[in-house]
């Protein structure tokens, strides 16, 4: 992304951004609350609408000016900060949601079971493997308001990671959770680079839990990007330091 903007009235909540994410890398974003990282995400993923200047390009193609379901056909996904998730579907529904190409969801195909049944068995079955890797595989049949709020959470990045995306915006994916379950949930980001590739954009507080995983990190505050580099480098980075103290 090059010269990124996002104004809320008079306030720039992400202000000329400029930066890149490496293919196949996990690459974390941090910064004191009210920074903007959320928002960049939003305007990444196409929740938000950029200012005029600037453009984003993922996996070589523009994706400004595409809606946010386009976007999400290239291959890029998301999980929010605060979870999304359909309240009245189940736990194992809402993350068979993502998967792409679903037979079923064709206006033509959809009256007759026979033609998408058996699809809809395979992508089960790929459901509860995701789930088990999270450790959620026994609430399948609950509704989403039947969790915990750490549940929640870990059925959107369930759901998330079914899209077999080229790369994932994860938008505080432990928050909420238990520290063992959080180590376990980046264990997890870090197999699935390993195993398929994908790249990893996460705004992560847990710091101690980042650093472990991440190739590089981005630092922002007051909507600006105020370093980048390898977690044990940023750390003593004075600019990053003053933000977090408020100094």
């Amino acid at each position: 992304m090059e010269n990124i903007s996002k104004a809320f009235g008079g306030v720039r909540a992400v202000d000329e951004v400029t930066l890149s994410v490496k293919r196949g890398s996990i690459t974390g974003l941090i910064g004191p609350n009210g920074s903007g990282k959320s928002t960049l995400f939003n305007v990444i993923s196409g929740v938000e609408k950029k200012d005029s200047a600037g453009a984003i390009e993922f996996d070589g193609k523009r994706i400004d000016r595409l809606s946010p379901h386009k976007r999400f056909e290239l291959g890029l996904g998301r999980s929010f900060q605060t979870p999304r998730l359909f309240m009245g579907m189940t736990v194992l529904e809402n993350t068979m949601l993502a998967a792409k190409g679903q037979k079923g969801e064709r206006p033509s195909v959809a009256p007759f079971p026979s033609r998408w049944e058996g699809q809809e068995i395979e992508l089960a079955k790929r459901a509860q493997d995701q789930m088990k890797l999270l450790e959620i595989e026994q609430l399948y049949g609950k509704l989403p308001n039947e969790t915990s709020g750490g549940q929640m959470k870990l059925v959107q990045l369930s759901n998330a990671m079914m899209g077999d995306p080229k790369m994932l915006l994860l938008d505080e994916p432990t928050a909420g959770v238990a520290p063992r379950l959080a180590q376990d949930i980046f264990k997890s980001i870090a197999h699935q680079r390993e195993q398929l590739g994908t790249t990893f954009f996460i705004v992560e507080h847990r710091l101690e839990v980042l650093f472990k995983h991440v190739d590089t990190v981005f630092a922002m505050h007051q909507g600006k990007i105020i370093a980048e580099g390898k977690p044990e480098s940023i750390v003593k980075d004075q600019k990053l330091i003053d933000a977090y103290l408020g100094s």
